[in-house]
């Protein structure tokens, strides 16, 4: 006897609600297996991969690439095998879908739904003409590109698509010749961008500093060490020494490294520094975190740096190693900016930025000198950071950079 469930898109417990369908990889009359990848999901921080915890046979689709769902909302029904229903979570004929793996606890009801009949489907017959057969989201898009779908024929059994909608608006809507602008929709990580950066340059009272600094030292160092056994694996950058040089510093100035608990009336001071780093993807910015980095060695850090990079910029950052920083390093440099102000991410007291690495003049031992010059900003809350612990703690950062040896005196 057919046991029919629906596969639910699941809170991933980093404050979801709604995801946007990028992929779904199967159809209909598909046979899946216990955590197999079906669907692929945007949400306001990260590309995820959602596998499935039930073996059997894909009934229905229910939604489309490029539809936004709440979470909650049906993905798929799947006629399930029984061996496999049980072997997913031990219990096949629970009615209620449990959540997957690393999705949080939320649990949402899951409603049967009949078994569709394979027979092609008939527009619906009323007076004066018919109801045209189409999906919600394709509805949406006939009425944005002013398509009439009464005046189409379905491709699908009958069901208007959404590549019937577009082929109708190609003729009717051609590109417009010499156009000087385009619109584009507020959502994924732009959204979720704007409105922590909004909310945080309204809640916390910013207070920017500014240090000039000469890193010659630091740029040899790293040439030394490119040939040292510990780092021949892995991509040694400047910014793997800022980020050694800030976790230091902060064990001086904890008060960089805390937290603003505005319910509880609490400070909060994190005795370990999970360091976020801005990074640019094609997807907007993002600030994945690298977990203790206090607690690790240069290379270790280095190699960090490099895979949380790449991860990013290929939209595969887990949604849980985007919360819960305590501090911030953004590279303005690598764009070969000077410096700027950076906005504080939420929840957090401090941001650095990193600016580029130019060979300048410079006036040592009295004489005028070409050297190797950056220059940092560091943003932060002055509810939790006075200006002599800001001005200590860029002070730190500036001198660890500026003259590495100072880090057996940390």
């Amino acid at each position: 006897m057919p046991d029919f469930k629906q596969f639910l898109l699941a809170d991933t417990a980093e404050g979801l609600t709604e995801a946007e369908i990028l992929g779904v990889r199967v159809k209909p009359g598909d046979e899946v297996t216990v955590n197999q990848i079906v669907v692929e999901v945007e949400t306001a921080k990260a590309a995820v991969e959602l596998p499935i915890p039930w073996a059997g046979k894909v009934t229905e689709i229910l939604v489309e690439p490029g539809q936004t769902v709440e979470v909650g909302a049906p993905i798929l029904t799947i006629d399930v095998d029984p061996a496999g229903a049980s072997s997913a979570n031990g219990a096949a004929a629970e009615e209620e879908m449990k959540p997957l793996v690393g999705y949080g606890s939320k649990k949402v009801a899951a409603k049967r739904r009949a078994r569709r009949e394979a027979t092609p489907a008939a527009p619906v017959a009323v007076k004066g003409g018919y109801v045209p057969l189409a999906k919600p989201p394709v509805r949406k898009l006939a009425k944005d590109l002013g398509v009439d779908l009464t005046a189409l024929t379905g491709s699908a059994d009958g069901v208007i698509t959404r590549e019937d909608v577009q082929r109708a608006a190609a003729p009717a809507k051609p590109p417009q010749t010499g156009a000087r602008e385009r619109r584009v929709p507020i959502k994924g990580v732009r959204k979720a961008t704007a409105q922590a950066m909004v909310a945080s340059a309204f809640t916390a009272p910013h207070v920017t500093e500014f240090l000039t600094i000469d890193v010659t030292p630091m740029m040899e160092l790293r040439e030394r060490l490119k040939n040292h056994p510990p780092f021949a694996s892995v991509k040694l950058t400047p910014l793997a020494f800022a980020a050694k040089a800030v976790c230091l510093a902060a064990k001086r100035t904890p008060d960089v490294n805390a937290s603003w608990d505005e319910a509880a009336g609490e400070i909060v001071y994190q005795d370990y520094v999970h360091l976020g780093i801005a990074a640019a993807t094609p997807r907007g910015l993002m600030v994945p975190k690298i977990r203790d980095a206090d607690a690790m060695s240069l290379p270790e850090l280095a190699a960090a740096l490099e895979q949380l990079t790449a991860t990013a910029r290929e939209g595969r950052t887990p949604p849980e190693d985007m919360v819960n920083g305590t501090i911030t390093i953004t590279n303005v440099g690598v764009f070969g900016v000077d410096t700027g102000t950076p906005i504080i991410n939420p929840g957090e007291a401090a941001i650095l930025a990193f600016g580029a690495i130019k060979d300048m003049p410079w006036v040592v031992d009295g004489e005028l000198a070409v050297r190797k010059v950056l220059q940092l900003a560091l943003s932060f809350d002055h509810r939790l950071v006075d200006g002599q612990q800001g001005s200590q703690f860029l002070a730190d950062v500036g001198a660890l950079l500026a003259d590495p040896a100072l880090a057996i005196t940390y």
